[in-house]
């Protein structure tokens, strides 16, 4: 395959469709299922005990948390097999860390390493800022790309921006993930690496237009991405190596955001070839629109 003359826009209409379809799923599940909110959200205990010898499962930490009548919580293995969490959400007077300590501790050996309690006035200032912080970064953005580049730019870029946050939002919501600030962090972190590329690919695209004026846009955008696919696969490529080794080795406590970053790099590099130059092409971008603007000086007569 010729990797200098792809011509990325043939598929664009079935990759649009593409993007409908799991954006609606995403949205449907996020009205339907919601976001499984974690502690730093919800409110709630955190209790992480390193126990004296391994266990074969976890049914017996299980079945001791229900005879408290805990219905709601959920204990993880993260680090070794050794290493547990328990998570128990909701922030009101029936939840004692100390009670569930004690009576664990009459059926088992451990240490605990760690114990805390997140309030829930704390876990919704933390949502409502955590939503605010969203939506400030990408106007920023927009506004950004609108200067630096040309109005159609910074559409195509917000809605490749908005693209990738449902994706991300709706994985989690299908697959019923923790959503808690380490999430949320590698969300900003997914608009920041989706702008990124977003940038590079317009910057190209926007050299190849003055470049050449009478070509035909579809055929300029192609040349473009022609041209980066190399420098994007190999960023892309590498940055989901080290994402794949941080869920694989990094335990329990980072593996969420190690998935919310992948799906991010993943639909960040899709989103910045076919959302954004999907949008050029709808809003019939033109080597007008890019042309550099020159002022013109008056002559006042004056020496």
């Amino acid at each position: 395959m010729d990797l200098t003359n792809i011509n990325f826009m043939r598929i664009r209409r079935q990759t649009t469709v593409l993007s409908l379809i799991l954006i609606t799923i995403s949205i449907f599940s996020l009205s339907i299922n919601k976001l499984n909110l974690g502690l730093d959200f919800t409110g709630g205990s955190l209790i992480e005990i390193r126990l004296e010898k391994e266990i074969d499962s976890l049914e017996e930490i299980r079945s001791l948390l229900q005879s408290l009548e805990l219905n709601d919580f959920q204990v993880n293995y993260f680090g070794s097999n050794r290493d547990i969490s328990i998570k128990v959400p909701g922030g009101g007077e029936s939840i004692d860390e100390k009670v569930i300590i004690l009576n664990l501790q009459e059926f088992l050996n451990f240490e605990v390493r760690r114990q805390e309690f997140v309030g829930p006035q704390v876990g919704s200032e933390l949502r409502d800022q955590g939503g605010l912080g969203l939506l400030a970064a990408l106007a920023v953005m927009m506004v950004y790309i609108m200067f630096r580049f040309q109005y159609k730019f910074a559409l195509g870029a917000l809605l490749a921006l908005i693209h990738d946050v449902i994706i991300v939002l709706g994985f989690f919501s299908i697959f019923s993930l923790d959503f808690d600030l380490a999430v949320l962090a590698a969300i900003l972190a997914v608009i920041g690496y989706s702008l990124n590329d977003t940038i590079v690919v317009s910057d190209r695209v926007r050299e190849n237009f003055r470049k050449k004026r009478r070509s035909d846009p579809e055929i300029v955008i192609n040349r473009s991405l022609s041209q980066m696919i190399g420098r994007t696969l190999i960023t892309s490529l590498t940055t989901l190596l080290v994402l794949v080794a941080l869920l694989i080795f990094g335990g329990e406590t980072i593996s969420n955001f190690s998935i919310a970053l992948i799906v991010g790099v993943i639909s960040g590099t899709y989103s910045s070839i076919y959302i954004v130059c999907n949008t050029l092409l709808t809003l019939k971008i033109t080597s007008e629109d890019l042309m550099i603007k020159k002022t013109e000086v008056l002559d006042d007569g004056m020496p």
